[in-house]
């Protein structure tokens, strides 16, 4: 989760360190890493659904939020939120409506067996974090496998809101990668398949470019260069002194920054 508390965690090494695992590396030995790539998914789920109507067109799947994250499945409910919208959008075609806000859809899909799916997961995340691991997991099994709880719960602090001092918090050596299990971060970017122009200008634009030394490197010793999985954020220091780097070609737009 995007909601972590340590300033100091690197997702993408977090990662590579759990594929040395005894139960993950038996599966992993003898493979051969072909591409790499990395994603951001919109997980919160009905709870996080947005308005999905607008004049002219509709939000649904993946860029509304579909997915059940207690299964982390979300290609199923994608798609029927996708048919539910072909079959309103064809009526108002139809009826000459196109242009209008098809508010339509929005009572047809709460019809649907994928919204059903998302109203029963709709306590998964929330209590995960409430709870914790063990009285969270006890929790959903109960909800999901036996009765469903008749009330909602709701996470109520944005996911940054989590994120304590650096000082605050223990610094994490990460282990060096083998190059057998665990991988490099840039030479993982290398086969990534990104293609960028070498005179494209750069598409990662800061609101105010001042923030990245100015508040996160004191405060939260900028998380940006430990949460991108590309190495696209860098803090660099030469003789002139510290400066944030956006290494824009390296980004695989997984959408971390964004969020």
């Amino acid at each position: 989760d995007l909601s972590y508390s340590n300033p100091h965690v690197s997702p993408f090494d977090e990662f590579q360190r759990m594929k040395h695992h005894p139960v993950i590396k038996q599966y992993l030995e003898g493979g051969k890493r072909a591409s790499y790539g990395a994603r951001a998914i919109t997980k919160g789920g009905l709870n996080c659904l947005p308005k999905m109507t607008f004049p002219g067109g509709l939000v649904v799947g993946c860029d509304a939020g579909t997915l059940n994250f207690a299964k982390i499945k979300g290609t199923h409910t994608a798609m029927k939120s996708g048919l539910v919208a072909a079959e309103e959008l064809f009526k108002a075609i139809q009826a000459g409506r196109a242009n209008d806000e098809v508010t339509e859809f929005t009572t047809a899909f709460e019809a649907s067996w994928a919204w059903k799916e998302l109203h029963r997961s709709r306590n998964f995340g929330p209590a995960m974090h409430k709870f914790g691991t063990f009285l969270g997991g006890a929790f959903n099994y109960i909800d999901q496998n036996i009765v469903a709880m008749p009330f909602t719960l709701h996470d109520t602090h944005p996911d940054h809101a989590m994120l304590k001092p650096a000082n605050e918090c223990e610094k994490i050596n990460y282990p060096k990668p083998d190059g057998v299990i665990s991988f490099a971060k840039l030479d993982s970017v290398f086969i990534g398949n990104v293609n960028h122009a070498e005179d494209q200008p750069c598409h990662l634009k800061l609101k105010d470019a001042s923030i990245p030394l100015g508040i996160n490197l004191e405060k939260w010793d900028e998380p940006a260069q430990r949460y991108c999985p590309a190495g696209v954020y860098e803090i660099v220091e030469d003789e002139n002194g510290k400066r944030f780097q956006i290494n824009s070609q390296n980004c695989v737009h997984c959408k971390t920054c964004d969020i």
